[in-house]
Order: C-alpha cells, then structure tokens, then sequence
C-alpha cells in the first residue's frame, strides 16, 4: 500500500456505504471488508462526526 495514498486504499474499503455515515459506520464497514490496520488507523483519526460523502472522508484523512 505505500505506493499509493491511503485516501484511495480507504474508499477501496468503504466500497457501499449508505452516506451520511458516522465515524463509526465507517470503521464498522471497513473492519467488515477487511481492511489493513493502516485503513482502520487512518479512519479513526478522524472526527466524531457524520460524514456526507467519500469527499468529505478522504478531506478528512488528508486533514488529519
């Protein structure tokens, strides 16, 4: 995975998820899908909010 940013390794994860979704919706889906500790770091790094979009996850990934 270092060869790409996380941002797209976290949206490979969240592949169908009902937006708007909370932080932990979104940790939940991507521990379902199996996703890498780097994936399930990186979405716990973000806010204690909901979310509206994929856009609005990776800006805050990249914000973080």
């Amino acid at each position: 995975m270092a060869d790409r940013p996380i941002q797209i390794d976290v949206q490979k994860y969240l592949g169908g998820v009902d937006y708007p979704a909370s932080k932990a919706d979104l940790v939940g889906k991507a521990q379902g899908q199996g996703a890498p500790k780097e994936v399930i770091d990186a979405l716990e790094s973000l806010p204690d909010r909901r979310f509206e979009s994929p856009v609005q996850v990776t800006e805050g990934i990249s914000g973080s």
